[in-house]
């Protein structure tokens, strides 16, 4: 009681007697900016959580799987157990919840809505979500049998979510075999997975599986806007299209790097920001350095390459982004600049295409295949520069290597000269 009474008494110390009489207190920011003391205690709740689907329309790159589900639902058609697989960040599990609130959260129920916050809020007592990494052991199989054997509460299904289910133990998939073929009519299964090859065969055979698709960098990139909307913060389009390049396919990749960028800006996301931020690449740099093999110059490509280093970047991160940069030199070489699979600013894309030009396919693909060989040299080297810097100007002198294979190489038809 004392330490609230003092805390109270500091705070009213730093307001402004003009509103000290407020029936909100408020606290002072190192700048001077006034703030309600309620929003500073309240919990701050990241973007993958406050901007997670809640419908199936909502769900991003899984219209398929969304289709299909809803049908089953309208038919009556509902099977027991399910197998939801994909990588991290697609979807699964908020799927998971939306499928079973709509088999729960039926309008003849009286507190249908409560039903339906506490499932996606996950903490529902008929949807029962368990950690498969957590809960891995025959012990936890067997304690989820025996409450698979009691009616639901309030619910027509009592429904098991078991996230990462790849990860129990083999007594404990042969414990739920039996369950899972023959359940009560009032369970259902819904196995969520980011390794399906590890899940027993026994098991998938007793399922629908259902595999979900890593999320086009379009459709990310797509929401990102939406979210920058809704957040009131304006963002560079070269920042929101890096940014969900680097999200891989997964949305909760995408929005977790944004809400890092969202935390650091005044209001404004600017690619300055997001290269100290994230730690991405100077495009200038990047861009001098393809110009620099484009050009065959090794001078300019290893002065370039190396103050990419100096900007904080390791030699196989800086050489995985070159080979992602001569990715799209590709792309635009033989799809043109305007293809969608190049996910990059009008501008730079019309610049890369100017450097592309001197750069064949077939070189291009040698260059890309080079940076990969490389790579995995350099992380085991005792001297990883020195490898990064030979690459750099293997890149930049590409043609002649290429040259030289050329003359290396015997026709297949050529003459042949007997000895006598």
């Amino acid at each position: 009681m004392t330490t609230k009474a003092t805390s109270k008494t500091r705070a009213s110390e730093t307001t402004p007697a003009s509103t000290t009489s407020a029936a909100t207190p408020l606290a002072t920011s190192s700048d001077g900016n006034l703030f309600a003391a309620e929003a500073l205690n309240a919990p701050y709740q990241v973007f993958a959580r406050r901007y997670r689907s809640r419908s199936f329309a909502e769900l991003i790159g899984q219209d398929s799987i969304a289709n299909t589900l809803r049908s089953a639902i309208a038919m009556g058609r509902t099977a027991h157990a399910y197998l939801f697989c994909g990588t991290r960040g697609v979807g699964k599990t908020s799927m998971a919840r939306i499928f079973a609130r709509a088999l729960n959260a039926v309008d003849s129920l009286g507190e249908r809505d409560a039903i339906a916050q506490s499932i996606m809020r996950g903490e529902d007592l008929d949807v029962v979500e368990i950690d498969g990494a957590s809960n891995r052991g025959v012990d936890d199989a067997r304690d989820l049998i025996a409450g698979a054997g009691m009616a639901p509460a309030r619910s027509p299904y009592k429904i098991y979510i078991i996230d990462e289910v790849h990860m129990l133990t083999q007594p404990a998939f042969n414990a739920l075999l039996k369950t899972m073929e023959e359940p009560p009519a009032h369970v259902k299964f819904i196995l969520c997975t980011t390794e399906p090859h590890k899940v027993p065969a026994t098991i998938q055979s007793r399922c629908q599986r259902f595999d979900f698709r890593s999320i086009p960098t379009t459709l990310i990139a797509d929401h990102l806007r939406s979210v920058l909307a809704g957040e009131k913060v304006s963002a560079d389009e070269a920042v929101i299209l890096q940014v969900a390049r680097l999200a891989n396919g997964s949305m909760r990749d995408g929005l977790s790097l944004l809400d890092r960028l969202v935390s650091a800006s005044p209001g404004h996301v600017s690619v300055a920001l997001a290269r100290e931020v994230l730690g991405l690449p100077d495009e200038e740099l990047l861009e001098s350095l393809v110009a620099a093999i484009a050009q065959g110059d090794p001078p300019a490509g290893l002065e370039a390459a190396a103050k990419l280093l100096e900007q904080g970047m390791s030699p196989d991160h800086a050489l995985d982004t070159i080979a992602a940069r001569l990715r799209d030199a590709l792309l635009i070489r033989t799809c043109g600049a305007q293809s969608a699979m190049v996910d990059l600013p009008l501008e730079a894309r019309e610049r890369l295409a100017e450097h592309a030009k001197h750069l064949d396919p077939p070189v291009l693909v040698h260059l890309i295949t080079l940076c990969d060989g490389a790579v995995r040299n350099i992380r085991g080297s005792s001297v990883p520069r020195a490898l990064f810097d030979a690459v750099i100007a293997r890149l930049c002198m590409a043609e002649h290597f290429v040259a030289a294979a050329t003359l290396l190489a015997a026709p297949s038809d050529a003459p042949t000269v007997k000895k006598k």
